[in-house]
């Protein structure tokens, strides 16, 4: 039986390599147990599969092990190519992606996905400066841990973004019955996990929605970054690019159609962050109410 340890990456060039990847190996941390067990005693397991992608396998086979020690249902792919067609056949719950992949590389498995299904996406790359997570993040990602990392970390990553795309709607959640919100013409249905504009669904992330959500539902008040980073990824000690709230609100506005100088939806206040633009009074009624207004 395989000894209860906390393990985190770390450069050594003596280390196993993989691909253009180099220099990231594995040391066994075995001081870093408490992290551990906290992760492993918070899984909350999923019928659907998680898709761990990563051309290095004793990368996967670590993530496995933590991931199925947490309750989960894992499955691999070694290369681009063969996990977009995990995606398409096994419906995984959630995917850990990794960006430098052969066949086709990580971004483009991304970009491709979101161009039809909004599953769930933590890139764990070697590629962790300031830019690269950004180029993650405005691809689709819901989320974004650089190389070296701590498995225990990643567990509780995922751990909380498949809770929040529960909470959101996501089918089989417990979440109570929510009439929908409604602003201007924009229409967001928390039960089922749809948001529609005059009647034509808008593909969103669970990021994207439950920023959209939390806009709406804070009435009209501005939100700073930090308010809106912890609605979307809980008080998190691991460090956050402030930016991140910002590529998430461009990918947001995108989708909606929304100009940030003209704003109908989210509107920015400079210097402090964000909040609902003022919906458009037809006859100074309450449809002027961005949360409630036009329920029936």
């Amino acid at each position: 039986m395989r000894a209860r340890i906390a393990a985190v990456w770390r450069a050594d060039p003596n280390c196993a390599t993989s691909g253009s990847e180099r220099g990231q190996g594995i040391v066994i941390d075995s001081q870093s147990a408490a992290p551990y067990d906290a992760a492993m005693s918070q899984g909350q397991p999923t019928d659907r599969p998680i898709l761990v992608v990563d051309d290095d396998v004793k990368i996967v086979r670590l993530v496995r092990m933590y991931l199925e020690r947490a309750g989960y249902r894992v499955i691999e792919a070694t290369d681009g190519r063969t996990a977009l067609s995990a995606i398409a056949n096994e419906a995984p719950a959630l995917v850990v992606l990794d960006v430098m992949l052969p066949e086709v590389d990580g971004l483009s498995v991304l970009r491709a996905v979101r161009r039809t299904d909004q599953t769930p996406v933590i890139v764990l790359s070697a590629r962790g400066m300031t830019d690269d997570r950004i180029a993650g993040l405005t691809a689709g990602a819901d989320d974004y841990l650089p190389k070296p990392f701590s498995p225990a970390e990643l567990v509780l990553r995922v751990q909380r973004i498949l809770a929040r795309a529960a909470s959101t709607g996501a089918p089989g959640a417990s979440a109570k019955p929510t009439e929908p919100i409604r602003h201007a013409d924009l229409v967001v249905d928390r039960s089922r996990h749809e948001v529609r504009i005059d009647g034509r669904l808008v593909a969103l992330t669970a990021v994207e929605f439950r920023l959209l959500v939390t806009l709406l539902e804070a009435d009209g008040r501005v939100l700073t970054r930090d308010q809106l980073l912890d609605a979307v990824y809980g008080h998190d000690e691991s460090e956050i690019l402030d930016r991140t709230v910002d590529v998430h609100i461009g990918r947001l506005r995108e989708k909606l159609g929304d100009d940030a100088e003209r704003p109908r939806y989210v509107a920015t206040v400079r210097g402090v962050g964000y909040r609902a633009a003022p919906a458009p009074s037809d006859s100074g009624g309450a449809d002027s109410d961005p949360v409630r207004a036009g329920a029936s």
